[in-house]
């Protein structure tokens, strides 16, 4: 087939066709509205959407945005955060989708990212671009008749405000008060914009926990559409955000949530594995699980400069074997303690591949997991046990965002 050319998209015009491209590949989404393709601009990081060009013709895109994710242990290193990706369904499997994130990946590495992510759409695609899972989500669902434990203590500091006034009030409370979990990424701008521009999946109430000026958490929550609403015995509201970075503030929001009066169900959209929610409740079979999904697919850019700054735990060391075909100067052997990796001509005790890097990173799955996968090769048995050690993470990495 003909040359694939990767260039940055500039033109307003090839941006928003890019844009719609990516809607066509997904099936499933809407071309832009009249508003969104206005706002197209001020929804796009400059420099960041790359058009793939077959013989003048577009056939794929991707983009992405530029920001921070947090390490285990609190770090916070630069992150580039990808969407967007798309092919032209009548180009699929002609290589553009790995010319493009492959370019994406080796100018990314050469300004300075240190990890990328994304969401997935299909699980099959980006392993081979060293992005493994590093994030998993569950959506719960609450039936509203479970009531909390006498022992959590409310402080009803929970009220509702203008959706309207919210699109300053909670970037900053999220900006104030975001937290050390793993997997943790800025809020940019683009993104709160985003929100607000997608009238169909708006919230329609915002509640704010804390006193005027003080907030410190929120939930943005909708009603699902039923015309029989007044009558139903299933009316059920699904929260889309829960950003609750306290004990206080999460069971103050809970407790809010699950008293609307008319509403029999209380979906939770996105919450981290180990949320305490279902502990809150005197009945926690009133809460279930319905959907476990993999949130953030991880790629660990600069090896050195992601895992310098993880937390490792001090006194343990391992040597590993990286195999990484895309960005080569991870490739080799690297020694790996606390505060410092690096490249080592010593014997390997583990290999493992960069997907596999992706999903260790953060912490969302063990060294112990990926070996029995066969992602992990095992040299020395000990280094294994080693690895588990070294790599030990409280908290599971979530970032309850989706871009």
């Amino acid at each position: 087939m003909s040359d694939i050319e990767v260039r940055v998209l500039t033109d307003d015009a090839d941006r928003l066709a890019a844009a719609n491209l990516f809607r066509t590949a997904m099936v499933g989404f809407p071309p832009l509205s009249e508003v969104e393709s206005g706002r197209l601009a001020d929804l796009l990081e400059p420099g960041r959407t790359l058009g793939a060009f077959v013989d003048g013709h577009l056939a794929g895109t991707t983009d992405g945005t530029t920001g921070t994710v947090t390490l285990p242990g609190g770090a916070r290193v630069r992150h580039l955060a990808v969407t967007h990706v798309g092919v032209d369904p009548a180009w699929t499997r002609r290589g553009v989708a790995t010319a493009l994130l492959t370019h994406q990946l080796q100018e990314a590495a050469r300004e300075g990212q240190v990890v990328a992510s994304l969401r997935a759409s299909q699980a099959t695609i980006y392993e081979r671009f060293g992005y493994g899972v590093g994030g998993i989500s569950h959506t719960v669902e609450v039936d509203t008749r479970a009531r909390l434990r006498a022992s959590v203590v409310r402080d009803h500091r929970v009220r509702l405000v203008d959706p309207q006034t919210a699109h300053d009030l909670l970037p900053r409370i999220y900006n104030l008060h975001r937290t050390d979990r793993p997997g943790s990424v800025d809020r940019a701008a683009r993104w709160w914009l985003s929100r607000t521009l997608r009238g169909a999946q708006a919230p329609t109430y915002v509640a704010v926990f804390g006193p005027p000026g003080a907030e410190s958490g929120f939930a943005r929550y909708r009603a699902v559409s039923d015309e029989r609403w007044f009558v139903s015995g299933e009316r059920t509201v699904i929260v889309d955000d829960l950003f609750a970075p306290t004990a206080e503030a999460h069971a103050d929001l809970v407790g809010f949530l699950l008293d609307l009066d008319p509403v029999d169900r209380v979906i939770f959209a996105l919450l981290p594995t180990d949320d305490p929610l279902p502990w809150l409740l005197t009945d926690r079979r009133a809460a279930r699980v319905t959907e476990v999904r993999d949130e953030a697919w991880v790629r660990v850019i600069d090896l050195p400069g992601a895992f310098a700054r993880r937390s490792l735990t001090a006194g343990e060391e391992v040597t590993v074997r990286v195999i990484d075909p895309v960005l080569h100067h991870n490739d080799g052997t690297w020694r790996f303690r606390a505060g410092r990796v690096d490249p080592t001509d010593a014997p390997a005790g583990l290999q493992i591949e960069a997907h596999g890097l992706g999903s260790v990173l953060l912490g969302a799955v063990s060294w112990s997991t990926l070996a029995a996968a066969g992602t992990v090769r095992v040299f020395e048995p000990d280094a294994l046990s080693a690895a588990e050690r070294l790599f030990g993470a409280p908290g599971a990495p979530f970032s309850g965002i989706y871009f």
